[in-house]
């Protein structure tokens, strides 16, 4: 859980940047750049010999769903939807993710639901404004949209993976060489490229990006992501947003309701523990032990 908490930790500083910086700047642009940056960062390790074909493709394909359409998504949200309302769509996300690793196993657990939906509730009591909710139809579906990318890549990704010893680093430059050409293709038919002014903020912003929040902090996700149950990866994808507000609030200057964080944070946490217990129940309960 130590990599998924690491990447939470430097997402929450993103938002904080993204917000101040890069609202101006077109986003299959942004996307772009991003994915190339971390693909440039991680193409330096990547061993071919090494990596079968078949699942190079499958590499590739993950990083693409959830990386960049993800992005692309995600980014263009802000076309439709204020900061604050995009941080709330964020919050359906640990249910995908258990809606979708349940439909892989064709089964329905419940107890990974509750959890989730408990990381949902805690999540929204932070995110709420009051009328948020009346949010335009569009923006809301593109949020879900990348909500949705974000769940499935990550969970294809422990899939194809499986309990196969291999070295992560050597394969990851795939998965974002995946994100990249998806963005490209967006930014290549999308981007008006007469608009383009960046200033030396952005340009540091954009590699900050590229570098740690993509490049790094995504790695230590996917990489997190295999070593834990479905149920606390569900949990930490709504993790950021306490973190975010917390950040937010002592290092952006950004004010928001501390009783509302203090509640939400808490019941997040407390879905984290739940599902240790769970789990905890369902190990002592296994035949054999």
């Amino acid at each position: 859980m130590i990599y998924l908490l690491a990447a939470s930790l430097i997402w929450a500083f993103s938002f904080g940047l993204i917000k101040g910086t890069l609202t101006g700047v077109d986003s299959s642009f942004v996307s772009c750049v991003r994915m190339l940056i971390s693909f440039l960062l991680f193409a330096p390790f990547i061993r071919l010999r090494k990596i079968p074909r078949p699942l190079m493709l499958r590499l590739a394909a993950a990083g693409g769903v959830e990386y960049g359409f993800m992005y692309l998504f995600y980014i263009y949200s802000y076309h439709f939807l204020p900061a604050y309302q995009v941080a709330l769509f964020t919050v359906f996300t640990p249910l995908y993710v258990a809606l979708i690793d349940d439909a892989f196993e064709k089964k329905f657990n419940p107890e990974i639901l509750f959890t989730a939906a408990l990381a949902v509730a805690g999540a929204a009591i932070i995110s709420y404004h009051e009328g948020s909710m009346q949010a335009e139809l569009i923006g809301f579906s593109v949020m879900q949209i990348s909500n949705i990318c974000f769940a499935f890549g990550q969970i294809y990704y422990r899939r194809i993976l499986g309990p196969r010893h291999i070295n992560e680093l050597n394969i990851f430059g795939i998965v974002y060489l995946g994100a990249f050409v998806v963005t490209a293709v967006f930014a290549g038919a999308m981007w008006d490229r007469t608009t383009l002014h960046l200033t030396l903020q952005q340009v540091l912003t954009l590699l900050y990006l590229g570098v740690i929040a993509s490049g790094l902090a995504f790695f230590l996700w996917n990489y997190g992501a295999r070593r834990t149950d479905s149920g606390a990866l569900a949990i930490f994808n709504n993790l950021k947003i306490p973190l975010a507000v917390g950040v937010s609030m002592l290092f952006f200057g950004e004010n928001t309701n501390p009783i509302r964080l203090t509640i939400g944070g808490g019941v997040v946490l407390a879905a984290l523990v739940i599902n240790e217990i769970l789990i905890r129940r369902r190990i002592l309960s296994s035949p054999g032990l």
